[in-house]
């Protein structure tokens, strides 16, 4: 089969097109044959982990180390990226009952990667279901990332209708997810994000959109119950006036500091530092695709790209310039 590797660490020049072995599924897997996976934050990353120094990365010191370990000090483990699918089961293992040939699929296989090649293989207990009806295989490869980290930050706040939510970042995977679950959710959002991306922020449902080159949202006088910071560009001291009397400062990507000011905020009482880890389940996914399939959640592709193309797609990616998705269809 084709596949895209990764046989050492540096720029989109380094992923090249290779026929490797074709998987054979276990007796409680399935092979899936892949029809698009989306090129994220994540890809970007591990392709060139050697060169994101512990200051650069957007975790602890101790993640970072444990993520080097992972992908590997010299070249890289995983040499396939890609960890969002969408694909349509050729095999299952003797054991499977949960799917049969012919399903269509979608899922996350979060850092093991390996959805940059034709086929795949997951096991039946992991982070795969029935894809939405209403979505194509490039829309519904998209969503899981996003969509998963977005609900298990939401539940780590206990977002209520009719709350005040400013997402910062509204226009990233998480972000757009976040402003179309907590719309779901009867919030009232407010999505910050650059000039390019502002109508691409309101196509996803926000009440109010921020241009931050322009606006300075710790400034405006506004004040709600959940700030939501995507990558921590900003900080709880700024944000603190922004937030009402028992307000969250929520952040999905964090430093030591960040985790001091929530053990602190914790003991205080009144407007609180949460620092999350998304636990992704099996059962969320599938709560996904049913959101999906009332129309809660839709998704947005920039552009499309053959799997021969994937470093050229990573090359615009790192861009910036992205308004959706950036999709690798086969």
């Amino acid at each position: 089969m084709k596949a895209v590797v990764c046989t050492k660490y540096g720029s989109p020049d380094v992923l090249e097109l290779k026929e490797v072995k074709k998987p054979t599924p276990k007796e409680d897997e399935i092979l899936i044959r892949i029809y698009a996976t989306p090129v994220n934050y994540g890809d970007i990353t591990a392709r060139n982990f050697k060169n994101i120094s512990p200051r650069e990365f957007n975790m602890p010191f101790l993640f970072w180390l444990l993520a080097r370990i992972s992908f590997g000090i010299r070249k890289p483990k995983k040499q396939i990226l890609g960890s969002e699918f969408a694909g349509e089961i050729e095999l299952i293992g003797r054991d499977v009952t949960r799917f049969k040939v012919g399903d269509q699929v979608f899922g996350y296989r979060g850092p093991s990667f390996g959805a940059n090649a034709e086929y795949l293989c997951m096991p039946t207990d992991g982070l795969v279901a029935i894809k939405p009806v209403n979505m194509t295989y490039e829309e519904a490869a998209t969503i899981p990332y996003g969509a998963l980290t977005a609900l298990n930050m939401f539940r780590k706040v206990d977002i209520q209708s009719g709350q005040k939510v400013l997402i910062n970042g509204a226009s990233g995977g998480i972000g757009s997810a976040a402003v179309q679950l907590a719309k779901h959710f009867g919030a009232v959002v407010t999505g910050v994000c650059s000039t390019q991306k502002l109508e691409f922020v309101k196509a996803l449902g926000a009440d109010k959109v921020i241009d931050y080159t322009k606006e300075d949202f710790t400034k405006n006088g506004e004040s709600y119950d959940l700030i939501f910071d995507i990558l921590g560009k900003s900080s709880f001291s700024r944000c603190k006036n922004s937030l009402k009397q028992n307000g969250r400062y929520l952040l999905a990507s964090f430093k030591m500091n960040q985790v001091i000011q929530m053990l602190w905020t914790s003991k205080i009482g009144g407007k609180k530092v949460i620092c999350a880890l998304s636990l992704e389940k099996i059962d969320d996914l599938i709560l996904i695709k049913e959101l999906i399939e009332a129309e809660k959640i839709k998704s947005f592709i920039d552009s499309r790209y053959p799997l021969v193309q994937t470093s050229e797609a990573h090359r615009y990616v790192e861009t910036g310039h992205k308004k959706g998705s950036v999709v690798i269809t086969f």
